[in-house]
């Protein structure tokens, strides 16, 4: 009969999550590095998460010791879903360091389209549903919370059931191209306003071109619907 592999299987089970450890060599100092880079991707990842699920590629059973070991995010701007790196700080000040792969699954809820969008529709919640599933398996782009994206229009077709990326909408022009608008310019106790022709759409806060008359070209901020207006 063969002798036991000397890998182990280590499954963690913690509130609202499981953490999955393979192929863990069976040494305190080994457990002790690993409990601490699988409790800081639990916590960098467990926010909002029904469920998280970590396999972590253990260090190599060659190096020396690691002591008060301190990860860090190789990449601290970027999401803790899906592959990750992990550089962990051993010893007085950190003066070692070594890298840890891991993979990281993050069950929650996130919002897709209810119905089919077309080009030009304004986003609204009717338009949402959310589902629940592995947030790892999305696309790079796509958002967790659909509220900055309502009142935004949609910039191309949206199939029912397709998870929203940011990129597939923008903001709502206010101001259209050759519309008849009103530009205001005032200070603390007058206002003065003045109709024109915006010569290209805007949104809220954009700049845009008004023309008056024949020759009179000036730049004004998009504040409402057919409203600018310019600084004096």
């Amino acid at each position: 009969m063969s002798l036991p592999s000397p890998l182990r299987w280590v499954t963690l089970f913690m509130s609202f999550g499981v953490i999955s450890l393979s192929g863990i060599a069976a040494s305190d100092q080994t457990d002790e590095l690993i409990h601490r880079v699988q409790s800081f991707l639990y916590e960098m990842a467990g926010t909002e998460a029904d469920e998280v699920v970590i396999e972590l590629r253990p260090p190599s059973a060659h190096l020396p010791r690691c002591e008060s070991p301190e990860p860090f995010l190789t990449r601290p701007d970027a999401s803790v879903v899906g592959r990750v790196s992990v550089g962990v700080r051993c010893g007085v000040g950190g003066r070692q360091v070594r890298y840890l792969q891991a993979e990281v699954d993050v069950i929650a809820s996130y919002p897709v389209a209810a119905t089919d969008i077309a080009p030009g529709t304004v986003l609204t919640q009717a338009h949402l549903v959310h589902r629940q599933g592995n947030l790892a398996e999305l696309a790079r782009h796509a958002v967790r919370d659909a509220t900055p994206l309502l009142g935004q229009q949609a910039r191309r077709g949206i199939r029912a059931g397709s998870p929203l990326q940011s990129q597939f909408f923008q903001a709502r022009a206010l101001v259209e191209r050759g519309q008849t608008v009103v530009v205001e310019a005032g200070g603390a106790s007058f206002l003065v306003t003045r109709s024109g022709e915006a010569m290209e759409p805007g949104a809220l806060g954009e700049n845009v071109r008004v023309r008056f008359g024949q020759r009179e070209i000036l730049q004004a901020r998009v504040i409402g619907e057919g409203r600018l207006a310019v600084d004096l």
